[in-house]
């Protein structure tokens, strides 16, 4: 649980936190968001996320209130109140309080920033182990390259894996693979990692750019190309990754075993990678 929370000019006890019924965020799902792991009380590759984050406002229309700096200040603020070790900050920027309004509400009206940190502790489950995944159609509108509050298609997506005994969704259009409910997906054929390349059907993780980085350390070859559901059927691996996730392998899909039902070769050697990448406290 978190104790403090950032709430635009300043840090304020969780009780005193509170969301304007006419927030433009929460009548319309009008606003973007970015999830930050926390290793060792060390916020993990921030400034990615950060200039995300103005990416995904400048894609809505949206000017941040606050530079990089400021805000980098106030999560290391809020680190450091709660006294976190592993874990994640949670930055939401929505575009303001105003009465309802189906067009964007006056300039006079600013910005608000939500943000918190809470303990969460590294999915050692799911990257040891790997996780079994469920196959669904992707239902989510043509901008998944903006980190949006609106999640609704990506919870369904989530519910029917769950439903299914799975820990993800994988989605597809019509065929084509794109990406897990909330994590990028990837397989490996014949020694190569393909993925779904960075446009606009995909949320170009944080960590799948660090992931590629990595697949070029260890001279992994990587193909960034659309690929079909039955290219991930066939696939010698698979594996997903994410802020919350790291680096997963998916073990099964729908139930049928992915290669020889176990962490492949490859992930295995992305995970290490991932892990010595990490800050040390």
């Amino acid at each position: 649980m978190m104790n403090w929370i950032l709430r635009n000019e300043g840090i304020v006890p969780r009780g005193r936190a509170h969301v304007d019924i006419d927030d433009r965020g929460h009548q319309f799902g009008d606003g973007i968001y970015e999830v930050i792991r926390v290793y060792g009380g060390i916020p993990f590759l921030m400034q990615p996320h950060l200039d995300r984050l103005r990416r995904s406002a400048r894609a809505i229309g949206m000017a941040l209130p606050w530079d990089d700096g400021a805000l980098t200040v106030r999560c290391a603020e809020l680190v450091a109140r709660e006294a976190l070790a592993d874990g994640i900050l949670y930055i939401q920027v929505t575009r303001g309080v105003c009465p309802r309004l189906q067009v964007f509400p006056p300039e006079d009206v600013l910005p608000q920033i939500t943000a918190y940190a809470r303990a969460m502790p590294r999915p050692r489950a799911e990257t040891v182990d790997g996780l079994h995944a469920r196959l669904v159609p992707d239902i989510r509108w043509l901008r998944c390259d903006i980190k949006s509050i609106n999640l609704l298609p990506n919870m369904l997506a989530r519910q029917t894996a769950k439903e299914h005994g799975c820990g993800e969704a994988i989605q597809h259009r019509d065929g084509t693979v794109t990406e897990g409910a909330f994590s990028n997906a990837y397989i490996v054929a014949d020694g190569t990692v393909h993925t779904h390349p960075a446009n606009n059907l995909i949320l170009a993780g944080i960590t799948r750019v660090h992931i590629l980085r990595l697949c070029a350390g260890l001279g992994l070859p990587v193909v960034e190309e659309p690929f079909r559901v039955d290219d991930l059927r066939r696939a010698e691996e698979i594996f997903i990754s994410s802020t919350a996730s790291e680096v997963a392998p998916v073990i099964r899909l729908d139930g049928q075993p992915v290669g020889g039902g176990t962490p492949g070769t490859v992930t295995r050697r992305l995970q290490a990678a991932f892990s010595e990448t990490l800050p040390k406290a």
